[in-house]
């Protein structure tokens, strides 16, 4: 892998880094209710009570997204990246253009 597609997806990752953040900040402030406490009408309440499990879902859904960021990101920095973490073969470079934060190559996959 070269420098340059190695920092091209690094980039990628931080801006994909930065979205999650912000996406997970603004789920976790609706979820605390900033906005407002639950609706006095029984009907709506259990519209946002329903709501309530979406959130969560896209919750651990950012996570694991994060997760899988801060790995990638820590594989560059130990110099790995772009190195199947099964196999050790090398991730081609079209997979990590599509999906930096791959730890396999396809046959592992």
């Amino acid at each position: 892998m070269d420098d340059r597609l190695r920092e091209e997806c690094a980039e990628q990752l931080r801006a994909s880094r930065e979205e999650w953040s912000k996406r997970l900040d603004a789920i976790r402030s609706d979820r605390r209710r900033e906005s407002g406490e639950l609706s006095p009408d029984f009907e709506d309440q259990a519209t946002q009570r329903e709501n309530d499990e979406t959130l969560d879902a896209l919750d651990e859904r950012g996570r694991h997204a994060l997760e899988a960021i801060d790995a990638a990101l820590g594989r560059i920095a130990a110099g790995t990246y772009g190195e199947c973490a099964r196999c050790g073969e090398t991730i081609p470079d079209e997979r990590l253009r599509a999906e930096p934060t791959a730890p396999s190559c396809v046959g592992c996959a």
